[in-house]
């Protein structure tokens, strides 16, 4: 698929102008990956994951990162941490500050220490181990000045008082209610400041109702494209890049002025992963 360079990607939307921003991501390649425990409803001990297919899938990743512009960078995999692929659950990264993860599940505990070490040797200005269950971008997304977090299957409520002051960042709590979407990025994807992208029976009724009083121009996106993982997306402002078994979230994210980037992940779906389990952005 041919995509608009990065730096002439702006368009015109209604009311809004949709541009591309360069970003910087952190990706693990997936050298060990597999399912070799069951630790949510999408993993199945009995159904193998091809790892070639998985790499090709991965590399296709990155490299459509860097045909739109973006720089990608590379932390090393290590055995016995297959869930290490999923780098967004790694950390919270915002400013240059970084606050790691505190896994809830000790099969993913071995993940911790290393990505912690990448982030001081590549002089962060501050790197903190979060001291509740905190399981980094895959339940905390930023939209303008708030910080959105998702809790009830990962990440405690009591992180989000962590990250709120941590960051100095307002953090707007969303309960999810759905085990097949126990992160928030499973559920819900930022587009802009000022719109996401969210699957509604994912959330608690109360969490639905903050998230269309701050959004009310949310898309509400259909359940065979949240069980495709399409919300599991990323978004440079202009491109997003989302998994090519989606295609009606491909439909709904050009209605509003913006490019889908389908790419295949059905490797990692085995494990609940998709596009931006695998991205991890260093702000």
């Amino acid at each position: 698929m041919t995509v608009a360079p990065l730096e002439v990607a702006t368009i015109s939307s209604g009311l809004r102008e949709r541009a591309s921003r360069r970003r910087r991501y952190l990706m693990c390649p997936p050298r060990f990956f597999e399912v070799s425990y069951s630790i949510n409803p999408w993993m199945d001990r009995s159904v193998p994951v091809d790892r070639a297919r998985a790499t090709v899938e991965w590399e296709d990743l990155v490299a459509t990162y860097e045909s739109l512009g973006h720089d990608v960078e590379i932390i090393e995999p290590l055995p016995g941490a297959p869930d290490m692929v999923f780098s967004a659950n790694s950390a919270i990264v915002e400013g240059g500050r970084v606050l790691t993860a505190r896994f809830r599940h000790r099969e993913r505990a071995p993940e911790q220490l290393p990505y912690r070490q990448w982030f001081v040797h590549h002089r962060f200005s501050e790197v903190r181990a979060a001291r509740a269950i905190c399981e980094g971008e895959g339940d905390v997304t930023f939209a303008g000045p708030v910080a959105l977090a998702g809790w009830g299957f990962r990440t405690s409520r009591r992180a989000h008082h962590e990250i709120q002051e941590f960051f100095g960042r307002p953090v707007v709590s969303l309960r999810l209610c759905d085990p097949r979407f126990y992160h928030l990025d499973m559920a819900l994807c930022v587009l802009d400041e000022r719109t996401v992208a969210y699957f509604p029976p994912a959330f608690s009724a109360g969490s639905r109702c903050v998230i269309e009083r701050l959004f009310p121009d949310a898309i509400r996106v259909r359940a065979q494209d949240a069980y495709a993982l399409g919300l599991n997306a990323v978004c440079d402002g202009h491109h997003v890049v989302l998994p090519a078994a989606a295609p009606g979230m491909h439909d709904l994210v050009r209605a509003r002025g913006l490019e889908p980037v389908p790419v295949e992940m059905s490797e990692f779906v085995k494990a609940g992963g998709g596009v931006k389990c695998c991205t991890l952005e260093l702000r």
